[in-house]
């Protein structure tokens, strides 16, 4: 999944060695601990699509040490960074997978998980990313998993101004970019056996969304 972003996109990370830093990780990492860590079951296994700079998992990693982290990324450079962060974590962050969810069946190239973190991705990807997203999650979440996803939504006429504003320069730099309609994610996942259970507003105008596996 190609998904290169501006600088006014995403603040530039910085680099020491291999680990790079992302100053929004910084920020988010304490409130996303917040709500999803009280989701996750006891020994829970988890799989972070496009993990970046593996920041986040190493946080929570250290919050959390009965968890399995792993991070991916189809970016060399991400992969690396994310294997430094690992090393922190006494084996609790396993090493990075390079996983592209608009490749077909990508889910089978990862290890058995219980709950799948995505972390603004969809907004800064094509729909089929999404699409690949749900599909995987469908097939590959045992009945109660988890689904967590992390961004700006659009929401009719509740929408930020901001977000608005975010989505227009989003579109203008990639026509398959894009903040998504709040309505349309909820509906793909639905379509794959994935119900919203919380929707929780966080910090400049992102969402913390939790969907559950439900039983066939």
């Amino acid at each position: 999944m190609a998904r290169p972003v501006p600088e006014t996109v995403s603040v530039a990370a910085h680099r020491e060695g291999a680990r790079l830093h992302y100053p929004s990780a910084g920020r988010n990492k304490g409130p996303i601990a917040e709500v999803l860590l009280p989701v996750l079951p006891t020994g829970a296994r988890v799989l972070e699509i496009s993990s970046g700079s593996g920041e986040h998992g190493a946080h929570l990693c250290a919050l959390r040490t009965d968890i399995t982290w792993t991070p991916s990324d189809p970016g060399a450079r991400e992969r690396e960074s994310q294997a430094a962060y690992a090393g922190d974590c006494g084996g609790r962050m396993r090493p990075p997978l390079d996983i592209d969810v608009m490749q077909d069946d990508w889910w089978t190239r990862a290890p058995a998980f219980g709950a799948l973190v995505c972390i603004n991705v969809i907004h800064i990807s094509p729909w089929r990313a999404a699409e690949g997203l749900a599909v995987g999650a469908g097939a590959s979440l045992s009945p109660n998993g988890v689904l967590y996803l992390y961004g700006p939504y659009l929401e009719g006429e509740a929408t930020a101004p901001s977000n608005l504003a975010f989505d227009a320069d989003l579109k203008a730099r990639n026509p398959e970019w894009g903040v998504r309609p709040l309505a349309d994610v909820v509906a793909l996942m639905a379509d794959h056996g994935l119900a919203l259970e919380r929707r929780v507003p966080m910090p400049a105008n992102n969402l913390s969304l939790i969907f559950r596996k439900v039983a066939p």
